[in-house]
C-alpha cells in the first residue's frame, strides 16, 4: 500500500514499517517431505516391530535414495522411535488363605532374592521351603536363573522327597513361564500365584528369606559365586533348624512334629 498509494520505494516502505527486505521477498518452500512421511507411516504400520535401521533398508530396496539423516529426522518427528510398551496383563489371582498344611509336600513356597559380590556383580538365589514345617528344600545360587534351571532344581528336590501337590509363587517372569507350566502339568502340581504387590500372601517363604538375609547375605562379603554357594550350603541347615524350632517347638528338631495351633503331636 505504501508503494502504490504513496509512491515509496521498496527500501523506504520496508524501513517505514520496520520490515526486513529479505522477509518481504520470502516465499515458503513447498513441503517436499510429504511422500516420505506417507511411506514411512505405511511401512511402520505394516511392520510395527521394525526400527529405523530395517525401515531405512526397506526404503533403499524400494529404490528411494533419501539421505539417512533426513529419513531419521522425519522418523523421530513422527515419534516412531518412541514405541508404546505393552502392559503385561495377568489373569485375576485369587490364592487360598495362607494356612499351615497338615502334611509334608502338600504345599511348597518359592521365591527369588538378589545380592551382590564384592565386585558389585549381582547374583540371584532361588529359595524353596515346605510350608508344613518351613523346611528349606533348596537355595539355588547363580548369576542367571532361567525357567529351565528352576525346573531342574524342583526335579532334584522331588527326586529325594516326591513332588508337591501345590506350589505357591509370585508373578515373576520365570514363574509364569510356559516351561514351568508344562512341568506342573506333567507332574500334577497346582501352581498357585499370589496377587501382584502382595508378598505376604507368600508369607512362609518371605519369613525364610528374612532369616537368610540376616544370617547370610548381610553377614558375609562374597568374593566369588563359588564362595557364596559354599557358604549357603553350610548356613542353610542352621537357618532351617532355627526356623523349624521357632515354628513347631523343640520337639520338632528331634523329628517329632507338633501342631502349632493345637499343641498335639
Amino acid at each position: 500500500m505504501l508503494r502504490t498509494e504513496h509512491g515509496l520505494s521498496e527500501r523506504r516502505a520496508c524501513a517505514a514499517i520496520g520490515l526486513e527486505r529479505s522477509v518481504y521477498h520470502y516465499e515458503p518452500r513447498p513441503n517436499v517431505d510429504g511422500p516420505l512421511v506417507k511411506l514411512l507411516l505405511e511401512l511402520a504400520w505394516q511392520r510395527p516391530e521394525q526400527g529405523f535401521g530395517k525401515l531405512f533398508r526397506r526404503l533403499r530396496r524400494m529404490g528411494h535414495g533419501w539421505n539417512h539423516k533426513r529419513v531419521y529426522r522425519i522418523y523421530c518427528a513422527l515419534k516412531l522411535n518412541k514405541r508404546r510398551k505393552g502392559k503385561r496383563r495377568l489373569p485375576t489371582r485369587c490364592p487360598t488363605p495362607l494356612v499351615v498344611p497338615e502334611a509334608m509336600n502338600e504345599c511348597w513356597s518359592a521365591d527369588f532374592m538378589s545380592d551382590a559380590l564384592w565386585g558389585d556383580r549381582r547374583f540371584r538365589t532361588f529359595n524353596v521351603v515346605d510350608d508344613f514345617n518351613r523346611e528349606g528344600l533348596a537355595i539355588e545360587v547363580d548369576f542367571n536363573l532361567p525357567a529351565p534351571r528352576i525346573v531342574r532344581t524342583l526335579d532334584r528336590i522331588a527326586a529325594e522327597r516326591g513332588y508337591p501337590r501345590k506350589l505357591r509363587l509370585d508373578n515373576g517372569p520365570e514363574m509364569i513361564s510356559v516351561t514351568l507350566a508344562d512341568w506342573a502339568e506333567q507332574h500334577n502340581v497346582l501352581l498357585e500365584f499370589i496377587k501382584p504387590g502382595r508378598p505376604m500372601q507368600n508369607g512362609f517363604i518371605e519369613r525364610f528369606n528374612r532369616s537368610y538375609r540376616e544370617a547370610v547375605l548381610d553377614m558375609y562379603v562374597f568374593q566369588s559365586l563359588h564362595e557364596s554357594q559354599r557358604t549357603d550350603g553350610k548356613m542353610a541347615e542352621g537357618i532351617q533348624r532355627r526356623t523349624t524350632t521357632q515354628v513347631t517347638g523343640p520337639s520338632d528338631a528331634q523329628g517329632i512334629f507338633v501342631n502349632p495351633k493345637t499343641g498335639n503331636l
